[in-house]
């Protein structure tokens, strides 16, 4: 069967609805940068998830080409997920889609090396007839993060981040989000087939203990 990194890691692709801390280790992912409404029809975000999926499944079937990843084994292409931020906006601002900057990405097996991702970039530009440069090969180490499950539309989330808030501030945490640290979504529902108040969304932030303030102060 092949490996399924949701079933792998409940813990980071399934939490409950309401706020937990979770310290997230160091993964990889193929990722395209961009900026503005990801509503947009035939936007830089949408072109940007093409990418993505390109590039993605180049990956996954490579055992069935002549070109031999070292480690591989066969696994599910994981959820769609990305990270956001505004210029100048503490938090998200969701009335203003237009002013988003992000990463979307699609986190790989840990067996993919840079050269392998090189490799695919190459062979999807060129198969699939797109160019796939703008892909980048990504580490991300999240560390220490308060996540939940967020069910219902995406403009529903300022009431699920405000639980986080709560939960932050009743036990000894403050958000520690930044331009490294940022705000971070994992889809787990296709858009296209359910309905969006049954959309079930990842929201993951950055955290810290707010004694290590006062540590840091000394």
């Amino acid at each position: 069967m092949a490996f399924d990194f949701k079933k792998e890691y409940k813990e980071f692709y399934m939490p409950k609805n309401k706020p937990e801390i979770v310290n997230v280790p160091k993964a990889y992912y193929i990722a395209v940068r961009g900026k503005g409404n990801p509503n947009e029809e035939g936007g830089a975000y949408q072109k940007a998830i093409g990418v993505l999926y390109a590039v993605a499944y180049t990956l996954k079937m490579s055992y069935k080409t002549d070109y031999k990843i070292e480690g591989f084994f066969e696994y599910v292409v994981p959820p769609l997920e990305g990270f956001w931020w505004q210029d100048d906006v503490e938090g998200i601002d969701y009335g203003n889609k237009n002013t988003f900057n992000w990463i979307s990405v699609l986190r790989l097996p840990d067996f993919v090396t840079k050269a392998d991702f090189d490799w695919a970039v190459q062979t999807a530009s060129q198969k699939k007839k797109m160019d796939c440069s703008d892909a980048e090969f990504l580490t991300v180490e999240e560390g220490l993060c308060v996540q939940i499950m967020h069910i219902g539309s995406f403009d529903n989330e300022p009431a699920t981040v405000a639980l986080m808030d709560k939960y932050l501030a009743e036990n000894g945490y403050v958000n520690d989000l930044n331009d490294k640290r940022l705000h971070h979504e994992i889809y787990m529902s296709d858009a296209r087939k359910v309905a969006p108040q049954k959309w079930k969304t990842v929201i993951r932030h950055p955290v810290k203990k707010v004694e290590s303030e006062s540590c840091n102060s000394i």
